[in-house]
């Protein structure tokens, strides 16, 4: 059987994996997603224990990409987990904070956060896609980002043939030096504008330029056709599974658990891609335990696991942890797709719903099967605060704040449940990105300012600043722009030639 995507509001939509990267997002606006998913075996996860992270990733996403040849993928995961890339050979290396509790970070890319592991294969695939879909126009690739995702697309993409990339962030929802990288970000093909108002603003804006047919038409007249970078996009998805079995291949290679044996993951997220990623590896055949969903104080997705009710009609908050600061989890619609066994229409009137209302809620037997999968829980700026600094003091490991988050819903987790699988905690961002928030956790009353803040970490740690990082000093700022959500089909022109 072939692996064809369909858009999870129609399933007759059916695309190949190449078309399905360099749509993005389905016409109808629906997520683009296998029809079915393969089967790993022990003997595929045996068999992956002794290679390194890029040849992992081969074997795991030639599952899915049957129009692409192992030649090809080998060539794109050389290329984008290097070792100019990372500044660690695993990319993806496992901490051990104790025997039971193990710390996967993802932030040794060229970025310093995790959005780097599938932002460096993307801009391969999606050019290679352009090739095989002998698709003459260039792809104008449009980004929402709280935070993170916005510098890694930049970055991937960056001086990529036939490619442009535009990105909108909230103005005052996130870190300095996220703010600074974008700002300050390098290349010909590149554009950055802030939206007055937080992520969903920005990624609502997006959502509608996407749906605008007519800038669509607009758009092909001058050779330009809209794509996606952001999770929305299969093809940042799918790098995102192999970090997932990848941990699991690093404990089984330690030692440190027998084949077949259960690891709870916990996750913090806000658009719910990193999260489906570990489901998907689950659902595959990863012997995944628990699947814990760590919030911060814009809690909804926990709410809508706890309850089945999806409602973003509440205050929203910003955060510490700015990449989570998110009403409007995307990714979810790909879950409810997978686990109301690919009902289309019930996802697409949830969908609806969702839009004129805010809010909708699942069939009690759907909620069963989400809790069945998924435990979920959130932390508030204190605790978050507090687990940053327990951490340091007890374990001498410096950690950011999201991971601060997953760190304390898992401890939580583990103590109202007693369940005592070995468990992965998601790091997903370098403490460095937000020096200010990390140094007042740790008792630091006087915090310097800008980038100052990340030698006083660093000296403070006794840890070295990532080297990215530490070269935005000597970077001028290229991008002020800034708009209203209403304008950014305006700042979509001002940035095209």
């Amino acid at each position: 059987m072939s692996m064809n995507y369909v858009s999870t509001r129609d399933k007759t939509v059916s695309l190949t994996a190449s078309q399905a990267i360099a749509q993005g997002l389905a016409r109808d606006g629906g997520l683009l997603t296998p029809e079915v998913l393969p089967e790993l075996t022990p003997a595929f996860f045996q068999d992956l224990v002794s290679k390194s992270y890029g040849e992992r990733a081969v074997a795991v996403m030639k599952l899915f990409l049957e129009d692409f040849s192992e030649e090809e993928l080998t060539r794109f995961t050389q290329a984008g987990y290097s070792g100019e890339k990372f500044d660690d050979s695993r990319v993806a290396p496992l901490t051990a904070l104790d025997e039971d509790t193990y710390c996967l970070e993802l932030w040794h890319g060229p970025t310093s956060a995790f959005k780097d592991m599938a932002l460096q294969i993307l801009p391969h695939l999606l050019s290679a896609s352009l090739v095989k879909n002998q698709e003459e126009k260039t792809v104008c690739i449009l980004v929402a980002t709280s935070g993170d995702t916005g510098k890694a697309a930049l970055e991937g993409f960056r001086d990529v043939d036939r490619t442009k990339i535009l990105v909108f962030y909230p103005k005052d929802g996130v870190s300095a030096v996220q703010a600074l990288q974008m700002q300050t970000q390098e290349g010909g093909n590149v554009g950055v504008c802030a939206v007055h108002g937080n992520f969903d603003d920005a990624q609502t804006g997006v959502k509608v330029l996407f749906s605008d047919e007519q800038l669509r038409e607009d758009l092909a007249q001058k050779g330009y056709f809209f794509s996606s970078a952001n999770s929305i996009n299969w093809g940042r998805i799918l790098p995102q599974l192999v970090y997932y079995i990848s941990a699991y291949c690093d404990l089984l290679g330690q030692g440190k658990i027998t084949m077949g044996e259960k690891v709870n993951y916990c996750v913090p997220t806000g658009n719910f891609g990193n999260i489906l990623a570990c489901w998907y590896a689950k659902q595959m055949g990863l012997p995944v335990g628990k699947l814990i969903c760590a919030s911060n104080s814009n809690n909804v997705l926990t709410d809508f696991i706890r309850t089945g009710t999806y409602d973003k009609n509440r205050t929203f908050h910003t955060t510490m942890s700015p990449s989570m600061d998110i009403l409007v989890s995307s990714n979810l619609e790909r879950l409810l797709f997978g686990l109301s066994g690919q009902d289309d229409k019930a996802v697409a009137d949830y969908m609806e719903q969702l839009k004129q209302t805010g809010r909708y809620t699942v069939p009690e037997a759907l909620r069963a099967k989400i809790q069945a999968d998924f435990a979920a829980g959130f932390c508030d700026e204190a605790d978050t605060s507090a687990a940053i600094a327990k951490v340091w003091k007890e374990k001498k490991y410096l950690i950011d704040p999201h991971t601060a988050v997953a760190y304390t819903v898992m401890e939580r987790y583990r103590q109202e449940s007693g369940d005592k699988n070995k468990t992965v905690f998601v790091s997903t961002a370098s403490p460095f990105k937000f020096c200010d928030n990390v140094l007042k956790s740790l008792g630091l009353e006087k915090v310097r300012e800008g980038l100052d803040a990340l030698d006083q970490l660093a000296e403070y740690s006794g840890r070295p600043a990532p080297a990215p990082l530490a070269a935005l000093r000597s970077k001028a700022v290229r991008f002020t722009e800034s708009v209203d959500k209403q304008a950014m089909k305006d700042a979509v022109w001002t940035m095209l030639p």
